[in-house]
């Protein structure tokens, strides 16, 4: 009997309903390069349907062989722990369905050539022409417990500073760790560049993109010397589309390997040694398809940073994550990440990650509100 084939794109979910509009419109995309399998997608939490649900179509629809692929940018605590842990558990309890699970979107010159494209429109739609020598890019990552993750943003940025031949580049982050955007871009301030440009380096839009926006903003209205541009996110740009469907041929080919030289679970990185070999688990079942019921009511579509004000109101981040999007609970390495078991078994707890307290990281975002 042959296989029957069907791909399940797993995704983190979000509060925001844009967000989880716009990441449905990547698994159209994603349909129309697979017209002969079953395609279907899922989120880790808040939003429906909920991984499983994409899973539980895909069997019923007859499918013997699930290629499951992440929709996020780099391999950190999702990517690594919580989605793994989730197909793991699904084909425990359905041992007729095989699912095999691919890498992340990683540094891929494709994602470069999108962000290149987000930011010369920015470029485009300037009133003033600036030259590149006397421009500063600043592209923003997330933020995330794991250094490896962040590196790559880093790395990200320096593929794009050197493709434009820009006078500067820098790299901050969202949330989690530092430099945060604020004293960041305050930093890149002091350079002397006429023109900073500002891009998220996301994949869609949400509370910590309008973060982003906000703080260039305030950052911009200090500094009305230099002229800031806020380039857009990466959304479903047809490079990334290719780069995800390149996702799904590696787990055929058998090249889905994901980047584990520089991962905290499994070498000792400077800082994480605590963490190697931590159990492979994941903590999101008691956000896991709120839905509607998560869903942000304080706006449309489009995040307007309401919700940052509530949340400042409160002194409690509930809504943006910075203290559980990707924290240090680790994996022993199961099957779904490197097809093979370091036989690891420890404990769930979460790691305090080592520059918490940062004077550049989220601290001093708590302070600033």
């Amino acid at each position: 009997m042959s296989e029957k084939l069907g791909l399940m794109i797993c995704g983190h979910g979000s509060r925001n309903r844009g967000a989880v509009k716009q990441f449905a419109q990547l698994a159209e995309g994603l349909r129309s390069r697979f017209p002969d399998w079953p395609v279907e997608y899922g989120y880790l939490e808040f939003a429906n349907p909920v991984i499983k649900d994409g899973l539980d179509k895909l069997r019923d629809q007859g499918c013997t062989h699930v290629l499951a692929v992440p929709g996020m940018l780099f391999a950190a605590g999702h990517a690594k722990n919580d989605i793994p842990s989730v197909l793991n558990t699904y084909q425990a309890q359905n041992p007729g369905m095989k699912i095999s699970y691919g890498r992340e979107l990683a540094v891929d010159m494709r994602m470069v050539r999108a962000a290149a494209a987000r930011i010369q429109e920015a470029i485009d739609a300037a009133e003033t022409e600036v030259p590149a020598h006397e421009t500063l890019l600043m592209v923003v990552g997330r933020g995330a417990s794991d250094p490896d993750a962040n590196s790559n943003v880093t790395k990200i940025m320096r593929l794009l500073w050197e493709g434009f031949g820009f006078g500067w580049a820098e790299t901050s982050y969202s949330g989690v760790t530092f430099p945060l955007v604020a004293p960041g871009l305050e930093h890149a301030a002091k350079l002397g560049y006429k023109r900073i440009i500002v891009f998220p380096y996301f994949l869609f839009t949400g509370v910590l993109v309008q973060r982003i926006y906000t703080a260039t903003d305030t950052v911009a209205e200090a500094h009305p010397e230099i002229e800031f541009l806020k380039a857009g996110y990466l959304n479903d740009h047809p490079q990334v589309i290719d780069t995800m469907a390149d996702r799904v041929q590696e787990i055929l080919q058998g090249q889905n390997l994901m980047n584990c030289q520089m991962c905290k679970y499994r070498e000792q990185v400077l800082g994480f040694e605590a963490e190697v070999g931590l159990a492979q688990e994941s903590h999101h079942h008691h956000v896991e398809g709120l839905g509607a019921e998560a869903e942000c009511k304080l706006c449309d579509e489009i995040c307007t940073g309401a919700c940052e004000k509530e949340i400042r109101k409160k002194a409690h981040h509930h809504h943006d994550h910075d203290h559980s999007h990707d924290h240090g609970h680790g994996h022993g390495h199961g099957h779904h990440h490197h097809g093979e078991d370091h036989g690891h078994s420890h404990d769930h707890h979460h790691h305090p990650y080592p520059h918490a307290d940062h004077p550049l990281g989220p601290k001093s975002m708590d302070k600033a509100g």
